[in-house]
């Protein structure tokens, strides 16, 4: 049954006298598939811009400093009334209209020309011929205002100001760089410049457009980050930490591998899978032998997708195949899998698999699968369920958290009024001292509520349903978990992984822009946590590096077993909740 507001809501039953067969002529009462492919239809309309209005429409949209729908407006009106080339509208031709495309803008004595081509339905150019403007007929622009709206959020990568995509920019000769005015804090306050066109600061940008001498007009802090700009003024940045890349995985495998294990946590006692960690997987999945943790690993999540009873356990059912997988017929159970997804990059692999060399398969390609694997069983029931439970348990402590705050505020509130009500009224030494015993009382009262406030949001995080990024500097890469990095457009990963990084990444971040302040006040909530995660994996690497030195040193008079070796540890993994 679906949720509304985290509730079951009961659906309404469909009309009796309903013909399967009648066509819809509406956008209501689709399925759930046929409102999915109308609604990429409308989307794929929608993106068909015109070649030859790209460089102006972008070129409007560049920088701009209002909302959406005056965007759009602008745009739409423009199209309307202005005249560019490749623009494709209707001319006189001998006394009838015909469709024609604007070649070239003349200029002839202040007379509007225009050089035109001829079209034919199938728009190609028949002859040219110049025209006065006019006998152009403009009927209506040639794109409507939702193409617009859907171009203007696909193409630009922020909304204040409107910044498109900085490949888009070069593809189309679009300036980068902010313009002048808006480095001066003008075109940051339009949507604010008529309550103060009579003030000074008018005054200040009437001198400006009349090309007088520029004054410094204050910016109002913070602003997009690319637009910051370095100042006298700021105290000095220091210099930002390079990250760390030395992944056994490609880079752009690193957030699968993330998701993955971050998934094997969080419902580890869903799949009765025992904890590992990060660095033992990314050294299972690069390991050429096959190895107990990622054996667990997917014979977890098939027993979790056999138990919910869907479309894979349908497959096995259909194959004759028994619900019990076992560590020597777990890899028939994923040629099963892959041959359901029916995705091709995945399925191409099964022949692989079936021969018995899954440890050959390339690392990015495991992980992909792994991926898929997980997608599959988010949707299963045990785990929807659980994350049902968690939201609950949520909800119930945040309340308990509000109840206890707003009662150690009334009683703080009431233990100050009391001791200001004791100053006054009291003139013998002794009452005073019962009134500051009552005090003290009431504040030790308020500092252990204080205590159960931080208790309760310590389970509040334990309850996380999903690690959330951290924040986004000024090139929209993002900090996740334990100071993972992710480029804008989640292809590269980097991380930071001791105190002395992270305390140099805070001093570079410039609070006067909008993303590195709201990552900085983050980090500085979560500093000691991270400070003190950090120290620790610090200490646990200066531990497996003697341990190393000792199995290398050992391994001159004695050959040391491979699992010795603190990096084949994953080697030894066993899974201690696996139920039998």
């Amino acid at each position: 049954m679906p949720l509304f507001k985290r509730k079951p809501f009961s659906l309404l039953e469909p009309p009796k006298d309903l013909d399967p067969k009648e066509k819809i002529s509406g956008k209501s009462n689709l399925t759930f598939e046929e409102a999915l492919v109308s609604e990429h239809r409308a989307v794929a309309k929608a993106q068909k811009l015109p070649t030859k209005l790209m460089a102006p429409v972008l070129q409007m949209i560049q920088y701009s400093t209002v909302g959406l729908h005056e965007l759009v407006e602008k745009i739409y009106g423009r199209l309307h009334e202005e005249v560019f080339e490749g623009l494709e509208l209707h001319a006189k031709q001998d006394g009838l209209e015909a469709s024609c495309r604007i070649l070239k803008i003349l200029g002839s004595g202040g007379t509007e020309m225009y050089e035109v081509g001829w079209l034919l339905r199938d728009k190609t150019i028949i002859s040219t011929s110049v025209i006065k403007g006019e006998d152009l007929i403009r009927r209506r622009p040639p794109v409507s205002r939702n193409t617009l709206r859907i171009f203007i959020r696909d193409a630009t990568s922020q909304n204040t100001p409107w910044v498109i995509h900085e490949n888009l920019a070069k593809r189309y000769g679009i300036p980068i760089e902010p313009p002048s005015d808006m480095m001066f804090g003008e075109g940051l306050q339009k949507r604010g410049r008529k309550r103060h066109e009579d003030g000074p600061m008018g005054d200040a940008r009437k001198k400006m457009k009349n090309g007088e001498e520029r004054i410094n007009v204050p910016i109002k802090y913070p602003i997009d980050d690319l637009l910051v700009q370095p100042s006298t003024d700021d105290h000095a940045l220091s210099k930002r930490p390079p990250l760390a890349t030395d992944f056994r995985i490609p880079k752009y495998s690193v957030g699968d591998l993330l998701m993955v294990w971050d998934f094997c946590l969080s419902f580890g006692r869903v799949l009765n899978l025992s904890p590992f960690s990060l660095a033992d997987l990314e050294n299972a999945i690069c390991h050429k032998e096959s190895n107990a943790l990622l054996v667990e690993i997917h014979a977890a999540i098939f027993h979790l997708l056999i138990k919910d009873e869907g479309d894979y356990f349908s497959v096995l059912q259909h194959k004759k195949r028994k619900l019990k997988v076992t560590l020597v017929t777990w890899a028939e159970y994923l040629c099963d899998f892959l041959e359901m997804t029916k995705i091709e990059e995945l399925s191409s692999n099964i022949s692989t698999v079936r021969k018995g060399y899954y440890s050959l398969i390339d690392t990015d390609m495991k992980l992909k699968i792994l991926r898929e694997l997980v997608e599959e069983a988010i949707t299963t029931s045990p785990v929807r369920e659980k994350l049902s439970e968690w939201v609950d348990q949520r909800q119930a402590l945040a309340a308990t958290k509000r109840e206890t705050t707003r009662k150690a505020k009334d009683e703080q509130t009431s233990s100050i009024e009391g001791v200001q009500d004791g100053g006054e009224n009291v003139d013998d030494q002794g009452k005073g001292k019962e009134e500051n015993d009552k005090s003290n009382i009431s504040r030790s009262k308020t500092e252990g509520k204080r205590h159960g406030v931080q208790h309760l949001e310590t389970e509040i995080e334990k309850l996380s349903i999903r690690s959330c990024p951290l924040g986004k500097d000024r090139h929209h890469n993002r900090r996740e978990g334990r100071l993972f990095v992710e480029s804008a457009d989640s292809k590269e990963w980097g991380y930071y992984s001791t105190k002395e990084e992270f305390d140099a990444l805070m001093s570079s971040l410039n609070v006067k822009g909008i993303r590195e302040r709201a990552l900085k006040r983050q980090l500085e909530k979560l500093y000691s946590k991270i400070s003190n995660a950090l120290e620790k994996r610090s200490k646990e690497i200066t531990h497996k590096l003697l341990l190393e030195e000792a199995v290398l040193r050992r391994s001159t008079r004695v050959r040391a077993q491979p699992r010795d070796n603190p990096s084949m540890s994953f080697l030894k993994y066993v899974n201690k909740w696996k139920d039998n």
